[in-house]
């Protein structure tokens, strides 16, 4: 497949400076771009290598463009028509409808004609599934689960029982979604296991990253927004709610019954506590830890104390290392001050 310059920037809005009619056939990096692909500068710390690259095309922002030494497909968000372009060059494989010989449907689930349920996959009884779904190897959707038009399950996904999933999500391989949450009650001998009767609902147009698991509520359901994108190796806890278009980053835990909010920027490995809230618009800078709800939008950053607004946060990152000095300097007019009152 191919697209010329003058089709990419009519299709997404950009100022091109260059032959209309140059094809591009694919996507590469400014470094390793040849003369029939199309890069993007996006992050100022690459832009050493704008320019020696050989791409036919650079997607680039306004203050850059006189810089290319190619031609230039200019915009105001570089990254995300990048994006745009690479889809359209790149598309997902496509479907090969039908049921595998080694997969398993249930003669009570609900498949549509336009459906692949690959080798291994398993779809069990009252499950339904919507137009173009994809169920991968040894994937499984599990008694009365929904699946929305054209959701991929790759491989070795387990959606559990009762769990609802929009349209045109992406759950990547080892997901768990549905399994029991982390209920346990003390008793004097041990503890008892508390049944986890809710389930999860996951909106439209959502990704989950590989080996995330997502827990089902206890009672009322665990939600995911549309539109959220949740990283690989995330833990989200029985009765979480997440906000539409809020993305958190790999190796992140949420503990139960805490609300994030819309169009939040969670960073890796943040511990957020259960049973708190976090408003919309917030940015969590990596390896923050949340033990108390936060209600300003802003950045905020810190750990193992609470989350502290990031400008604040910066600051004392710097301080931690000059501790020692100061400690020094602190005994130091200690000292002298005993000397003084000595005197006195």
């Amino acid at each position: 497949m191919s697209l010329s310059l003058g089709d990419i920037a009519a299709r997404f809005g950009c100022e091109l400076d260059g032959d209309p009619a140059t094809r591009i056939r694919r996507v590469a990096t400014l470094q390793g771009a040849d003369g029939e692909s199309l890069s993007f500068l996006a992050n100022p710390a690459y832009r050493f290598r704008l320019a020696t690259t050989k791409a036919a095309a650079v997607v680039i922002g306004a203050d850059d463009a006189a810089a290319c030494p190619t031609a230039a497909l200019v915009t105001a968000n570089p990254y995300a028509v990048y994006a745009h372009i690479a889809s359209e060059l790149h598309p997902p494989q496509s479907l090969c409808p039908g049921v595998h010989a080694a997969a398993s449907v249930a003669a009570e689930a609900s498949v549509p004609e336009s459906c692949e349920i690959a080798p291994g996959g398993v779809v069990e009884a009252g499950a339904v599934l919507g137009e173009r779904v994809y169920v991968g190897p040894n994937a499984t959707v599990g008694r009365g689960s929904r699946i929305g038009d054209d959701t991929r399950l790759m491989a070795n996904v387990s959606v559990c029982h009762g769990v609802r999933i929009g349209a045109r999500c992406i759950v990547h391989s080892g997901a768990v979604i549905g399994s029991d949450g982390f209920g346990i009650a003390p008793e004097p001998h041990g503890w008892t296991k508390v049944p986890q009767v809710g389930a999860v609902i996951v909106g439209d147009d959502v990704e989950i990253g590989a080996n995330t698991t997502i827990d089902r509520g206890a009672i009322e359901d665990t939600i995911v927004g549309d539109g959220a994108k949740l990283d690989n190796q995330i833990q989200i806890a029985h009765n979480v709610v997440i906000g539409a278009h809020t993305v958190m980053a790999a190796l992140t835990g949420v503990s139960g019954s805490t609300e994030i909010g819309s169009r939040c920027l969670i960073g890796g490995g943040c511990l957020i506590a259960g049973h708190l809230s976090i408003c919309d618009d917030v940015t969590l800078a990596a390896g923050t830890g949340v033990a108390s709800s936060v209600d300003k939008p802003g950045a905020y950053g810190g750990y193992p104390a609470n989350a502290d607004e990031i400008s604040r946060w910066r600051r004392n990152v710097v301080r931690y290392s000059q501790l020692d000095e100061m400690a020094r300097r602190l005994r130091k007019l200690e000292r002298r001050f005993k000397s003084f009152a000595g005197d006195e």
